[in-house]
């Protein structure tokens, strides 16, 4: 078959289908994570650690994002990080967290307590 009989879209989604991790929790909103990123400085690669809130997320397969906020020295730092790069070693839930919006932007002019968000249980069935 030539290339020119398959569709585009299908072509880009074969690419990317190998590329794509599997075991990553599923994320959401709110939650609190913990991620491990490989870092490299010159020649030297080293794995920093990275702890905060997930305040957005942009799902588009390959693409997805997540922005994270967290406070350091009274400074609020957001970053957009890409879900599926090798980079990113590992990503673990501390929290997660109940809301009804699927942005949190409002965090951003809250400070100190008013940051806190309720913890939502899950139910377990034995």
């Amino acid at each position: 078959m030539s290339i020119k009989s398959y569709n585009k879209n299908s072509i880009i989604d074969c690419i990317q289908q190998e590329f794509i991790k599997e075991n990553i929790p599923l994320i959401n909103i709110g939650d609190s994570i913990k991620m491990s990123i490989l870092i490299q400085e010159g020649n030297k690669k080293r794995i920093q650690n990275v702890e905060g809130v997930v305040i957005s997320k942009n799902n588009s397969k390959l693409n997805t994002t997540i922005t994270i906020r967290k406070v350091v020295q009274n400074i609020g730092v957001e970053r957009v990080y890409l879900i599926h790069s090798p980079l990113i070693k590992y990503i673990k839930i501390l929290r997660r967290s109940k809301i009804r919006q699927a942005k949190l932007y409002y965090l951003r002019s809250r400070s100190g307590k008013a940051t806190r968000l309720k913890t939502r249980f899950s139910k377990k069935v034995f």
